[in-house]
Parts: C-alpha cells; structure tokens; sequence
C-alpha cells in the first residue's frame, strides 16, 4: 500500500469516530505520525466515558488481603478437651493461664531477661503420644484470649501432621509448600479463623523429604522472618518429638522458647534427661506434666504440673 493511500486509509477512519476532516487541500500537508495522532486522541475521547466512574478502595493489610479465612467449628473443640474463646471459666482454662503468662511475659521482652526471638515458642516431647499437640492447642487459644497479643499456630510436626484434624479442619497449603516452592509467601498459606486473635500455618503438602525440610536452610530463613516479620505475635510451633529425629532438635536450636510436654506416669526420666539434653542452647525451657493425678477422687484428667529456667540459671 502507497504512502496516498495509507494516508487516505487513516482519513476516512477520523471521520468514522467523529473527526472533523478539512479539505483536501488543507490536508496535503500533514505527516503521517500527525495523522496517527490525530486518531489515536480522538478515538480515546469517544471510548471515554461520560462521567468519572466511583472506584471503591478497600485498605487491607498483605496477610488479610492473600490469607484464606476457615471457620473453626467451637461445639467440636470443646468436644475435644481444646479450650475455647467463649466458653465459661474452667479448671483447664485456668491452668493454662497460669502456664502461658511466663512465656507470654518472655515473648513480650517482660521477664527477668530479654530473649531473643522470644515470640518462637516450640512445644514439643520426649517421644509420641505424650500430649504436645492437645497442649499446643490448648495453648494457643488460651493466648488468643489475651486483650494484648495475637497468636500463630503453626504445625510443625511434618511427618505426622495432626493439627488441623484435630482442629476440625481439612488439609490446606501450608509450611511445606512454602519451604519448597520460592513463589509462595509465607501469608498466602495463612488461614485466618473465626477466633479474632489466632492463625494457623498448617504443615502443607505433604512431601517426601518432609523432615529434611525442617532441618533445611530455607527453614533458618523463614524462622528468622517469622521472628521479624511478626514481632508483636506470639507463635507457638508444634514440633516433632526431640528423641525420634534430629529435625525436632534443630527447630528447637532457632527458638526462643521450648515447652517439653511429659505424660505423668509414662515418661521415663532417662528419656526427660536426653530431651532436655537435645535442647541445651535453647535460653528458656520450660516443662509441663500432662495427666496427672491431682487427688484420689479426681483420678486422671488434664491436670499440669509447670516450671521453668533460663540457660545457666541454678
């Protein structure tokens, strides 16, 4: 196509979107790239809507924005012996007041000395069956009822990942994925609850080198984020128990707090010893008895027995 008949072409679409065209004369002289111009202003103007349209902005914070909301289902979690926000005071729950307010006190820079990454609390236990996830739960909603702090469950516990079940939820996306996958943020796998003050990092998808996962560089790098990233929340990590991999161990090494789980008339004491002994650097450890026999008439319930220490303390 000749140079005339490009510009002739450009003519008649001007005048097919409204243009004015002079005559041809007064044309002669215009350069191509005036003529594309030209076009290019005036069909904008006739795509252009009348009036300037109401555009709605909502304000949300990156987690809120990308994290998925769950419904935990209360009537469920009491069935399952797991405190909840709105239920009346009880034994349980005032157990738990008393265990979370060192560690709470610790995480916030109040106690005797300041800790580092004192948010990161691993409960954990000698061996399996011992309690650690009833007592992770158990702990997290109780601080989730604090007026001041907000709280992060997170399943650590990869190999055998109970959490969620036990929370009455279905399997989601969670830690693991974003060990593995470099394009997952960490608040994209976040689910936010029905209880204003607690999320939940489920463990993810499961994967074959599931504990080599937890032991890995890029896990140091996501402890330090959590650490950092969220300083003004307290998390609480159900680990694996120390005694049965060498992952549970190297978690513990990054925390600032450790709570060994140990079931009354059940653990032996060789097995508390090497637990503590695999914990050693971690500056606060703090132990609870799970079941145990508070008087004759009461037999076994949910019963704690609690202390703690800070590393080179007497």
């Amino acid at each position: 196509m000749s140079l005339i008949e490009q510009a002739a072409k450009r003519l008649e679409q001007l005048r097919q979107v409204g243009v004015d065209i002079p005559p041809q004369s007064a044309t002669a002289n215009l350069s191509e790239s005036t003529v594309e111009q030209a076009l290019q202003v005036e069909t904008a103007k006739k795509l252009a809507p009348s009036a300037e349209p109401v555009v709605e902005v909502v304000i949300q914070s990156p987690e809120m924005a990308i994290s998925r909301r769950v419904e935990i289902d209360l009537e469920a979690l009491s069935a399952a012996g797991i405190i909840r926000p709105d239920a009346p005071r009880s034994q349980l729950a005032d157990e738990y007041r008393v265990i979370k307010r060192p560690l709470i006190d610790n995480a916030m820079g109040k106690g005797p000395a300041r800790i580092k990454d004192g948010n990161l609390i691993m409960v954990t236990s000698a061996m399996p069956g011992e309690g650690k996830t009833f007592t992770a739960a158990n702990l997290a909603m109780s601080i989730a009822m604090e007026l001041d702090n907000t709280v992060m469950l997170v399943d650590a516990d990869v190999a055998r990942p109970t959490l969620l079940t036990r929370l009455g939820l279905g399997p989601a996306r969670g830690l693991l994925d974003v060990l593995v996958d470099e394009s997952i943020d960490l608040p994209q796998v976040l689910l936010r609850t029905n209880i204003e003050k607690l999320t939940i990092l489920p463990s993810g998808t499961q994967h074959p080198r599931a504990t080599e996962l937890l032991a890995s560089d890029a896990m140091v790098r996501l402890l330090e984020e959590m650490a950092s990233r969220y300083s003004d929340r307290i998390i609480i990590f159900d680990s694996p128990p120390l005694l049965l991999t060498t992952e549970a161990r190297a978690l513990a090494s990054h925390m600032g707090q450790v709570v060994i789980v140990v079931k009354a008339e059940s653990t032996s004491h060789a097995n508390i010893k090497h637990a503590l002994t695999a914990i050693e650097a971690c500056p606060v450890k703090l132990m609870i008895l799970n079941q145990a026999k508070t008087s004759a008439q009461d037999g076994y319930g949910y019963g704690y027995g609690y202390g703690y220490g800070y590393k080179n303390a007497s």
